[in-house]
């Protein structure tokens, strides 16, 4: 039997994945697997899945049995079992930066939904020049930078942002 079905959690978070794949291709992102499994590990692996939940994984899972990459990215944990990454998601911007990374213990499961809300609140920050607070949605106001001078602070205050104090304000987009 595969190692991958020793790993019974992580089909629901793959299949999430899946499901949601052409969600994230909609924001410009592709989905790339990473398992310290064999390339056929993967292939019945996904058969699998196929099978009993009607799914086809549609991005590319790459085997990594050397843990190269996972011990690169830090997926090897210390203390950790040398045949066992820990889960982990990675945000890497077009121009090859680490922009956002997640891990999460064995025990539980992703939420795919705040990855979509992540990549979105990344590229409204990176094209608008703003953050984005905690638990913020498209269409929810924005974090604008503070302002450098006085006369910035006092022209955001009269254009009618939401300001808290001179160096907090949110506004919409």
């Amino acid at each position: 039997m595969p190692a991958r079905y020793n790993c019974f959690w992580k089909s629901p978070e793959f299949i999430a994945f899946a499901k949601r794949h052409a969600d994230f291709q909609a924001l410009g992102c592709e989905l790339l697997g990473l398992s310290i499994d064999s390339n056929f590990s993967h292939i019945a692996w996904e058969r699998n899945i196929k099978e009993h939940f009607g799914v086809e994984i549609g991005f590319p899972i790459i085997a990594d049995l050397s843990m190269q990459v996972a011990k690169a990215y830090g997926m090897i944990q210390p203390g950790a079992s040398d045949t066992s990454a820990v889960r982990a998601t990675f945000v890497i911007d077009p121009q090859g930066v680490l922009r956002a990374m997640v891990y999460y213990p064995m025990s539980n499961g992703r939420s795919i939904d705040e990855f979509v809300r992540l990549v979105k609140a990344l590229q409204t920050s990176d094209e608008h020049g703003l953050a984005t607070p905690e638990g913020w949605q498209p269409g929810d106001k924005v974090i604008v930078p503070p302002p450098a001078t006085a006369e910035q602070a006092e022209a955001r205050m009269a254009e009618g942002y939401e300001c808290s104090d001179w160096y907090f304000c949110k506004k919409e987009l």
